[in-house]
C-alpha cells in the first residue's frame, strides 16, 4: 500500500528542523524511516509533512568522556555495534545493537528514531532503562536532559515535546574487571538457538558460585519473534560484584509491558547475596511483584505466557553475565 500524500522538507540543521516543526502542523521527523514509513503505508500514521533530518551530521557521532558514552541520535545500530569505543567502554551496547532486527534495519535504523517510536517491543528501551541512560532533547527554548525512567510514558509515547528533537543518548560506561571464567564484562544474548521451550541451551553450574568475580557486568537476554527478531520478552541486568557477592543490581524487563519496568524487588533480593544459581533463582521469583497487571497479550504471545517467560529471561541474563552459563 502507498503512503498518503505529504509535503517533504530536508532540514540543514537542528535549528532549521525545529523551525520547520513549529511552522508546520502535523509534521513528523524522518530519519531512518524503519518505524514511520511502514505505519504510513498502513495508514496508521498520516502526517501532512515529513521533515528529513537524515543528513544532519552533528547527530551522527559516538564519543566517550570519563564514565559516559554520548551517542548521537542519528547513529545507526550498525555503527554502535561496530564501534571500538563502545565495545571498550560498554560492550553490552555493542552486543545489543548487533542483535537488533536484520542487517537492513541495523544499517538504516537509528537509536534516536528507535526510542522516539517507543515500541514496547524494543531492545533499546529495556537495555537503556537498566543502564540508567539519559536522553538529550532540543527545542526552540534550548536543550534539556530527560532521565530514561521519565522518557517512556506509554506505548509509542515519550516525554519529547511537540516541537522537540532527540539529539543524543548518554549511557554510563561499565567498569572493566576480568574474572576467572574468562567471561567479558558486558554481553547481549539473543535466544536464537532454541530448545523445545524456545530458549537457548546453557551450561548451568548448579548451585555453586564463582570464587573470584569482581566488577560490573551486564547482559541482555530476550525471547525473540522468529521473523522480526523483536523481543516477545526481554530482560537486561547490570550487576556490580565483589568477591562473587552482589553489591548492587539494576534489572529491567520489556516487551511484555507498556513501558520498560525496573524490577526493584529483584534488585533488592539480589543485593548482598552471593551470586549462586540458587540465590539468583530465588531473587528472580520476585519479578511478579514488579510487573503488576498491565501485561501485554497479542498475536505473538499471550499475557500469561509472557508473565511466565519474563523471570526465565532475567535469570538467563544473570547467569550469562556472571559466567554461571555460557552461550
Amino acid at each position: 500500500m502507498y503512503t498518503p500524500e505529504f509535503d517533504y522538507h530536508k532540514a540543514g540543521s537542528v535549528a532549521e528542523a525545529i523551525a520547520l516543526l513549529i511552522s508546520h502542523d502535523d509534521a513528523r521527523l524522518l530519519a531512518g524511516g524503519h518505524s514511520l514509513l511502514p505505519l504510513m503505508r498502513l495508514r496508521l500514521a498520516r502526517p501532512s509533512t515529513l521533515i528529513d533530518i537524515g543528513g544532519l551530521g552533528d547527530l551522527k557521532s559516538i564519543s566517550v568522556h570519563g564514565d559516559a558514552i554520548r551517542i548521537g541520535a542519528l547513529t545507526t545500530h550498525g555503527e554502535i555495534a561496530a564501534s571500538h569505543d563502545v565495545r571498550h567502554a560498554n560492550s553490552l551496547l555493542a552486543e545489543v545493537a548487533g542483535g537488533i532486527g536484520d542487517p537492513q534495519v541495523r544499517n538504516r535504523g537509528t537509536i534516536g528514531g528507535n526510542i522516539a517510536h517507543a515500541d514496547p517491543a524494543s531492545d533499546w528501551g529495556t537495555v537503556l532503562t537498566a543502564l540508567e541512560a539519559s536522553v538529550e532533547v532540543q527545542g526552540a527554548n534550548g536543550s534539556r536532559t530527560v532521565a530514561i525512567g521519565d522518557f517512556f510514558q506509554g506505548p509509542f509515547a515519550t516525554a519529547v515535546g511537540e516541537n522537540e528533537i532527540i539529539t543524543a543518548v548518554t549511557v554510563p560506561t561499565l567498569t572493566h574487571h576480568e574474572h576467572d571464567t574468562g567471561h567479558g564484562h558486558g554481553h547481549g544474548h539473543d535466544e536464537h538457538g532454541h530448545d523445545d521451550h524456545g530458549h537457548g541451551h546453557e551450561h548451568d553450574h548448579g548451585g555453586g558460585g564463582l570464587a573470584a568475580l569482581h566488577g560490573e557486568v551486564g547482559e541482555y537476554a530476550k525471547m525473540s519473534h522468529p521473523a522480526s527478531f523483536y523481543p516477545v520478552v526481554g530482560g537486561a541486568v547490570i550487576v556490580n560484584v565483589e568477591n562473587s557477592r552482589c553489591v548492587s543490581a539494576r534489572v529491567a524487563v520489556g516487551g511484555l509491558v507498556p513501558t520498560p519496568v525496573r524490577a526493584r524487588a529483584v534488585e533488592a533480593a539480589l543485593t548482598g547475596q552471593e551470586l549462586t544459581a540458587d540465590n539468583i533463582a530465588a531473587a528472580v521469583n520476585h519479578l511478579a511483584d514488579d510487573l503488576g497487571a498491565a501485561i501485554i497479550g497479542d498475536v505473538f504471545a499471550s499475557a500469561e505466557y509472557r508473565r511466565v517467560v519474563a523471570p526465565v529471561e532475567v535469570k538467563h541474563a544473570l547467569f550469562h553475565a556472571i559466567g554461571l552459563a555460557h552461550h
